[in-house]
């Protein structure tokens, strides 16, 4: 080993009094690493070599003085025992490969995957070869120990020691900054374990999403500096710690998880509430969710007022997103209406940012009533996905794989087809191509050797090759149509637009 150049692995930050213990600030996911790794190692040599891994992993103790083992390292209240049980103890990590994933938590899935990655990459080595590499870990690799006597000094060496490049997110270093002002020191353990059962129940990346939905709560405008400039310079969390964890972060996060995967829960409306969510979800931005999280904060128990906000706000965001409002205007919508929501302003008024205005639900109108298969394909999708709920009578749900958009006429129609003789005039085709009368929806991959068949043979071969059925309403009214003319592009242009403007109230 000695041959060997040195690694190393960084600093770590302990609070450590005159007591053999220390509290990890900063650092734990590195030997948390390292315990997976020593663990997997242990787990593919024999039993002189596992002797040893054991000793660091844990100090056995003496039963002639009565001294217990003790783990070297001990991870958080609520994965300690998983961690000792599936890591720690010999012969673990054979039961921990074998765990479902599905019945594990986020931090659970972590240590499981760390695990079967170590244990994949050794597939293959040697005893020698393991012995080694745990040789080289155990005396060549190096960290240096930043170690305090009060929780005070810790945090402020975390905070100096992670905010110079190093890959800690907005949450990580919030965190320490937070709980490190948390007074007196004896409340601490409480709020850690507050924060981390939020951060548990929401998943560490969308936990990390939501101080930039804060941000926003508090700032109303669209970003000038980073997320923790802002949070720092209008959240203030560091002035009543205590305050903002129980107040907004803990209650934000819950609003947060609902509005990210539900369900809403109401003993009435519930199922219409679900049905916006789902459909906000299909959004191709988040500009929504801070003013939601807010109104499901200040309103929680009310669950009808939930139910209205929500249909008004899918409304409003999807009429922006049907009208191209660029980013700007929707966030300084939204940071209207995050106003009038602390205000506690009667948002049903004309006058609120969540109504459209009149000028909007005629713009709205205009492009509906138009070629709608030259909007983005992300925006027709919706506009259609959404018509298609609405003419289904018991409600659908679009979790398939290919949902594709096509035309009934096609946009280049065979010389001699069926279609030239009801659409001679290539103005006319033109007028009506690409407009929502002549749109349909297939749960399929675009044929296009069959976009050109004739009105008969699209039908029974393309639209309904299943059996002749389809899952879309919207599909299901062109099979029953014994013929595509201008006359029936004309009633039905009509229907669905009234269709939409009923749903989206235009």
């Amino acid at each position: 080993m000695d041959e060997l150049n040195p690694y190393f692995l960084g600093s770590i930050v302990l609070v450590k009094g005159d007591s053999p213990d220390a509290q990890i600030i900063d650092g734990q996911q590195r030997l948390t690493t390292l315990a997976i790794l020593l663990s997997v190692i242990r787990s593919k040599v024999g039993a002189k070599y596992a002797e040893g891994l054991t000793r660091l992993i844990k100090e056995t103790g003496n039963p002639i003085t009565g001294t217990p083992d003790r783990h070297r390292l001990t991870l958080r209240e609520l994965d300690a025992q998983f961690f000792r049980q599936y890591v720690q103890d010999e012969a673990a990590i054979e039961k921990l490969l074998k765990l479902d994933r599905a019945r594990l938590s986020d931090s659970q899935c972590n240590i499981r995957d760390n695990a079967a990655l170590f244990d994949q990459r050794l597939q293959g080595w040697t005893e020698e070869q393991c012995v080694r590499l745990a040789q080289f870990v155990a005396t060549r690799c190096f960290l240096v120990v930043v170690s305090t006597s009060d929780f005070d000094s810790a945090y402020r060496i975390f905070s100096v020691l992670n905010t110079r490049g190093l890959d800690l997110s907005d949450a990580d270093i919030l965190k320490a900054e937070i709980i490190g002002r948390i007074t007196p020191v004896s409340r601490r353990d409480e709020y850690t374990k507050k924060w981390v059962e939020a951060e548990e129940a929401l998943g560490r990346e969308p936990f990390n999403d939501l101080f930039a939905h804060i941000r926003m709560i508090h700032r109303k405008a669209k970003a000038r500096g980073t997320v923790l400039a802002e949070i720092h310079e209008y959240a203030k969390p560091t002035a009543n710690p205590t305050l903002f964890i129980d107040d907004e972060l803990l209650p934000y996060a819950e609003a947060f998880k609902l509005l990210r995967v539900g369900p809403f829960r109401a003993e009435r409306g519930a199922e219409e509430a679900n049905k916006i969510l789902r459909w906000l979800r299909r959004l191709d931005n988040v500009d929504w969710i801070p003013p939601a999280i807010l109104y499901l904060t200040r309103h929680r128990e009310d669950s009808a007022a939930i139910g209205v906000f929500l249909k008004d706000l899918e409304r409003l965001a999807a009429a922006m997103w049907v009208l191209g409002v660029y980013i700007n205007e929707r966030i300084e919508r939204y940071g209207a209406l995050i106003t009038e929501i602390e205000r506690g302003d009667d948002l049903s008024q004309g006058g609120s940012a969540l109504q459209l205005r009149d000028a909007e639900r005629q713009n709205i109108v205009r492009l509906l009533d138009g070629p709608v298969y030259l909007m983005q394909a992300k925006v027709r999708s919706y506009v259609l996905l959404r018509l298609d709920e609405a003419l289904t009578e018991r409600g659908a749900e679009y979790e398939r794989e290919y949902v594709t958009v096509e035309h009934v006429l096609p946009q280049q129609p065979s010389t001699g087809s069926q279609w030239l003789v009801w659409f001679p005039d290539e103005a006319l085709r033109t007028q009506w191509v690409h407009r929502l009368a002549n749109l349909v929806l297939l749960s399929q991959r675009k044929n296009s050797a069959a976009s050109n068949y004739d009105f008969e043979a699209k039908k029974e071969r393309y639209f309904a090759p299943r059996r002749g059925t389809t899952p879309f309403a919207l599909t299901a009214q062109v099979l029953s149509e014994r013929d595509w003319t201008r006359e029936v592009l004309q009633r039905r242009q009509a229907d669905l637009v009234a269709k939409l403007r009923e749903v989206w109230r235009l």
